[in-house]
């Protein structure tokens, strides 16, 4: 089986996904003619995907904990692809409530995100890109994103 390319199918649906909420956003600018008026929780996705770019540039140059099990001396900690897709799949299962009215589908979708995130870590081990300390590390990082990006989206700024 092929797991480096299901990983990267994977990587690609969700940076689609992340595209869907970014044209959402546009249009609720465009139409609502202020950026103050788009929904908090489409305002607030920047914040986890800074973050998770920030961690990507401290661990891939700064501090190189792993290097791949493959033998390519290219680090490893944490796995970009878990922490891209885990990360943005987090912040859509948080987001998609406001969307999504149906509970049922929101359900559904949840849980084919959370398999689909199960899918790139073991397939990132599996293809012997990453050790699973590195898919463990990266879903850490993206679940502290996430929390992150609730914590924010939750905040109400008091009016004076």
């Amino acid at each position: 089986m092929q797991w480096e390319l299901i990983t990267n199918i994977i990587l690609i649906l969700s940076f689609i996904v992340l595209g869907v909420f970014f044209v959402l956003a546009i249009y609720q600018w465009v139409t609502r003619k202020s950026f103050k008026k788009i929904d908090r929780k489409l305002r607030w996705m920047p914040l986890p995907l800074l973050l998770m770019a920030i961690t990507y540039f401290v661990f891939d140059k700064l501090i190189v904990l792993n290097t791949r099990p493959n033998g390519s001396g290219e680090p490893s900690f944490p796995s970009t692809h878990v922490m891209i897709v885990a990360t943005i799949f987090f912040i859509t299962i948080l987001a998609l409530p406001k969307y999504i009215k149906k509970r049922w589908i929101c359900v559904i979708l949840d849980i084919v995100m959370l398999a689909l995130i199960s899918l790139v870590g073991t397939g990132r081990v599996l293809s012997g890109m990453h050790w699973p300390l590195d898919v463990f590390g990266a879903l850490g990082f993206a679940l502290i994103f996430s929390e992150i990006y609730l914590i924010a989206t939750k905040c109400k700024r008091k009016k004076k």
